[in-house]
């Protein structure tokens, strides 16, 4: 059976947009483009195969399909700014196999120019088509939350902006099998700055917070009573809540090398939250002196080191910098994580606590980092010797909130 659509590059991304497409009747190509972490169980392989999902590793496949959506990774780079080496790869492949009137759509975040910049002379050079007559050229931002059930596709608007307004409209009616709002942008570079904000806004509301973390437990203040009583405000205030650090495959972006000016907030943002790890084993170590205990030699059972609670993704996680840092003062540091069967840092394996309770009742400091629907917050800190909630999970006096 041909494909309507070919999603190329699996990872975070690809894997909800193809899983969305299959549930709306689209028979879609999965194409790869290196090693992604997005991953099924055998239970959604099975669903997607039986409802028109075809992975594919030939190249040629991707000229038969109508829209071709690039998912692929854009990871931090070395100069702190998005490597885009991956969809320069996807853009190749693609563009060595594609027809007139394909409808093509970046989906990847990327800085503003990056689709008629970057991704249009590549796809132009390799199938000397002309875009905007022979293809249809847009960016949609990806508004994917991983974990949240009851965010989905077909309940989030996507934003489309296209290179003409006929390819504006060639990806609306495609994201129209998808989603019940198309919300269309100006063109291309609107679209893509909407990606960058939204991914900035994240970052700069945690860190709000997580400085009033710091500054909350300076003055003896419950932050977490401040927000649960600020977030009843019906306008002006949108409720963040302060973490260990933050992770995830979206990182905050300054556009200081890119575009040559730079966005001071998400700079300073980005210095808030990178700090966050750090403070964490602060509180730590104070924690163990307030009860006559040193670091060095301590046992201290990290719970929970994904960077998302139940989701089985490691990327970015805090729980690394914490466990390095610990480590570094001398404790000896083990983890517990239903999601995560063996975790290794900077490629020393960490011992993994098979008996919860026990290992909680055993350590001298436990340390939630993430707060699974798994874990029986109530029951752990009645077993703790200490605990220290990074995230404001547990009951009010059950344990040392952030």
């Amino acid at each position: 059976m041909p494909a309507d659509l070919a999603v190329i590059g699996l990872g975070p991304l690809g894997l909800p947009l193809a899983q969305a497409a299959v549930s709306a009747g689209i028979p879609t190509l999965g194409y790869r483009t290196g090693n992604e972490s997005g991953s099924l169980s055998p239970a959604e392989l099975r669903r997607m195969l039986s409802g028109g999902f075809r992975p594919a590793t030939n190249p040629a496949e991707l000229g038969r399909v109508r829209t071709a959506v690039i998912c692929a990774p854009t990871p931090r780079g070395a100069d702190g700014g998005l490597d885009l080496s991956q969809v320069e790869a996807a853009a190749r492949t693609l563009a060595g196999q594609m027809r007139p009137h394909t409808t093509v759509i970046l989906e990847s975040p990327a800085h503003p120019g990056t689709t008629e910049e970057f991704l249009l002379p590549l796809l132009e050079k390799g199938s000397g088509l002309l875009a905007g007559r022979d293809f249809h050229l847009a960016y949609s931002p990806s508004r994917v939350d991983p974990g949240n059930r009851e965010i989905t596709p077909a309940n989030t608007p996507k934003v489309i902006g296209g290179l003409t307004p006929a390819c504006t409209e060639s990806a609306a009616a495609f994201y129209g099998r998808l989603t019940d709002k198309v919300v269309r942008a100006r063109g291309l570079r609107e679209a893509e700055t909407v990606q960058l904000l939204e991914t900035n806004y994240r970052h700069v509301n945690i860190a709000l917070v997580n400085e009033m973390a710091v500054l909350c437990h300076d003055l003896g203040v419950d932050l977490w009573d401040v927000v649960r009583c600020a977030e009843t405000k019906p306008y002006g205030f949108q409720a963040f809540r302060p973490g260990p650090g933050i992770g995830g495959h979206g990182f905050p972006q300054d556009l200081a090398g890119h575009a040559g000016c730079g966005l001071r907030m998400v700079e300073l943002a980005e210095q808030v939250n990178g700090r966050m790890p750090r403070y964490v084993v602060q509180r730590a170590a104070a924690l163990l002196n307030e009860h006559g205990k040193s670091a060095r030699g301590a046992r201290v059972l990290l719970l929970g080191v994904t960077y998302k609670a139940d989701l089985a993704d490691l990327q970015g996680t805090p729980a690394e910098e914490i466990a390095v840092r610990l480590t570094g003062l001398g404790a000896s540091v083990s983890y517990h994580d239903p999601y995560v069967p063996a975790w290794s840092v900077r490629d020393r394996p960490v011992p993994r606590a098979d008996c919860l309770y026990e290992a909680v009742a055993d350590a001298d400091l436990t340390i939630l980092l993430q707060q699974h629907r798994t874990y029986d917050l109530q029951g752990l800190s009645v077993k703790a010797q200490l605990l220290l909630d990074t995230r404001g999970a547990t009951p009010t006096g059950a344990a040392h909130r952030l």
